[in-house]
């Protein structure tokens, strides 16, 4: 009895909303609300109703709010759901609603409803209101009812597809219009993504034509092509990558930290032939002394290479043997560019004091390995691939009232579009991959299944993989510190809210939605993974805990291998390195993929408010508390480093996987 009033936050559109604010499934009066502005997605995957796929939108409008007054003669009691259609009208434009607040006519009575859906068409969404609730036994309990019936319209919409057999499994949709229309970018995203890839072409376009007439037969003729769009760590990296100390600092601290470990023995495959007795003795000392490390990248062993405009490609399987020195120094010692086979039992050994060019050549072959690793297990694997997952698992087994499905919604974000993006148009056929990188043309696959064998659950979680590879505590070891950190950081984040929810190992265990979501990673979407350590069900809060932590932690060369070490020269090296053309194009789809986003949300600073619990809000406020002083503390460090280490820097961490 008295007035409410209602706040609807909503952006993109035109025509009329009309709503209701429903007790115990009784509608109360309507009343029409104008909207406005945002981005793709009916389908309410979200709040369980089906509607029919947006129109194509044109024009795009800043997020606004509206405020509508009712008068209720009745007392409604606690407000449990609120009904809200769009009026149609000759112009069907989609509208985006973030969420429904209203206050009632006594201090402090506002109840939430979060919506962060499309609403277009006939149909009615049913926004419950925003308290995390888990499953209940009582069939005739109106919030059972909803979760359920929500639940089986997400099974219709949200389907598993197979991209490539014995890789995990990914999101039904052909190309990014098939996707649902909540999972689709944010009309600033898109533009930026697609205005970005025009802008990379004409720049490659116009590097090809100014070094037309210009000579390709020399390391500094890469300069070149070395302007436009770059960032002070490319220029850093430009200037030392000869280095052999800049070549040991890329395994702790460059793009690809993944692969390194301590040696607790010679590898078998490091075959030392007769008058290296010196060398033998020297990788003895250093294994004795816990300084001798290793990277290995037999994964790359056998994998087809590509043909790129009917000219054949080429791949390494190095193996590094590296030191720290006195000074605290990762250096490299030995490469060896392929393991031994019958035709060739002793293979080659790099050394630093072998001819320059000949040692830069070797050098340059593990750096092209490791760009093939990095992109492909690393990257779109252990993060983009298994993101997939977890996203898909998450609409079609956790209900929008269930506080897991509130605690890593935002952090799924555009994760489905960026990856069917990535299989139309990156790894497709005919894609980037095929153009320009040597294991494009189907050794990318081979790759990926190779990769997918070894994965295992420990080797997500950095307080297992680095104490597994032996480099916590590694003097310099920037990744490794601030990985541990970050981990930290999230699960205290992920335990708080976990404990809001579930108050002992029992309620973990009965809860059957948490346990269908589990099953549904391991066993579909990982293709049965439980043998390589993955759950199939949760038995603690800290086994919930500890996997919930790992969910937010988790976004060409053109002449074979040098087979002897004489006569490298400076057209040996020019000659297996890319030509001009395919210089730019991998420059070009580097800087695009790699690149700050313009709506970029960084971690834990989502504007989303799915949880309507005091505790749960002040949860997220102490984790961003937390991320700011790790952000302090990574600034002090960096002011005392030649060259500062920023990957983990919260506030360049990106929520969820965007690109």
């Amino acid at each position: 009895m008295g007035r409410l009033k209602s706040t609807a936050q909503v952006s993109r559109g035109g025509n009329e909303v009309f709503g209701g604010i429903v007790n115990g499934g009784h509608q109360g009066p309507p009343s029409s609300v104008p909207t406005p502005p945002q981005t793709p997605n009916p389908h309410s995957p979200q709040n369980g109703l089906s509607q029919d796929p947006p129109t194509k939108v044109s024009g795009f409008w800043p997020p606004q709010e509206e405020e509508f007054e009712h008068d209720v003669p009745d007392d409604l009691g606690p407000l449990q759901f609120v009904k809200l259609r769009k009026h149609h009208s000759l112009v069907d434009d989609a509208w985006f609603c973030d969420r429904i607040t209203v206050q009632g006519p006594g201090p402090g009575e506002e109840a939430a409803f979060p919506c962060y859906s499309w609403v277009q068409g006939e149909g009615v969404l049913c926004l419950p209101e925003g308290t995390a609730r888990l499953a209940g036994d009582n069939a005739l309990d109106v919030f059972q009812k909803h979760r359920e019936k929500e639940l089986k319209e997400r099974h219709q919409i949200y389907c598993w597809a197979t991209w490539k057999e014995g890789l995990p499994l990914t999101i039904a949709a052909g190309c990014e219009d098939d996707l649902p229309p909540n999972m689709r970018f944010q009309e600033e995203k898109r533009l930026d993504f697609e205005w970005t890839q025009k802008a990379g072409a004409l720049e490659m376009f116009l590097k090809r034509v100014y070094t037309l007439l210009s000579s390709w037969n020399r390391l500094e003729d890469f300069d070149h092509i070395f302007w436009g769009q770059k960032s002070t760590l490319a220029e850093k990296v430009r200037q030392h990558w000869q280095e052999d100390e800049f070549f040991g600092y890329q395994f702790l601290n460059g793009a690809n930290p993944m692969l390194l470990r301590r040696s607790t023995a010679l590898p078998p495959r490091l075959v030392l032939p007769s008058g290296m007795e010196e060398l033998r003795a020297q990788l003895e000392r250093e294994l004795q002394n816990g300084s001798l490390f290793e990277a290995d990248f037999i994964l790359l062993d056998g994998i087809p290479a590509n043909v790129i405009q009917g000219e054949k490609q080429y791949l390494a399987a190095p193996l590094v043997m590296l030191k720290v020195d006195p000074h605290g120094k990762l250096l490299p010692m030995v490469i060896q560019l392929q393991p031994p086979s019958p035709s060739s039992p002793t293979p080659p050994l790099f050394l630093p004091s072998d001819p320059p060019l000949a040692w830069l050549l070797a050098k340059s072959w593990v750096r092209n390995s490791d760009f093939q690793l990095h992109q492909l297990q690393y990257h779109l694997l252990n993060t983009h691939l298994l993101a997939e997952v977890i996203a898909v698992a998450t609409m079609r087994c956790l209900p929008g009232l269930h506080p897991v499905f509130k605690f890593l919604m935002p952090h799924i974000r555009y994760t489905m579009e960026i990856n069917t993006r990535a299989r139309t148009q990156l790894i497709s056929d005919g894609g980037v991959f095929d153009k320009a990188v040597s294991t494009g043309g189907g050794g990318h696959v081979h790759l990926l299944r190779r990769a997918m064998a070894q994965l295992t659950y420990c080797s997500l979680c950095p307080p297992d993989d680095l104490a597994e590879r032996g480099l916590l505590g590694t003097p310099g070891a920037h990744y490794a510190h601030d990985a541990l950190r970050l981990w930290d950081i999230t699960a205290r984040y992920v335990e708080r809210i976990v404990q809001l929810f579930y108050h002992g190992d029992d309620v973990v265990r009965g809860d059957p939605e948490l346990q269908a979501w589990c099953r549904e990673i391991t066993e579909v979407g990982l293709c049965r993974a439980q043998d390589r350590g993955f759950p199939v069900s949760f038995q603690s809060q800290n086994q919930l805990c500890h996997f919930l932590t790992m969910c937010v932690f988790t976004c060409t060369m053109r002449m074979p291998p040098p087979t002897t070490k004489e006569d490298v020269t400076m057209a040996t090296v020019m000659g297996s390195l890319p030509d001009v053309q395919k210089a730019c194009l991998q420059m070009a789809i580097t800087w695009h993929l790699g690149r700050r986003q313009p709506d970029m949300v960084p971690l834990g600073h989502h504007k989303e408010k799915y949880f309507s619990e005091a505790k749960a809000k002040a949860a997220l406020n102490q984790f961003q508390t937390d991320l700011a002083n790790l952000e302090r503390e990574i600034t002090a460090r960096n002011e005392q480093l030649d060259l500062p280490y920023e990957y983990l820097k919260p506030s360049l961490t990106e929520n969820s996987i965007t690109i």
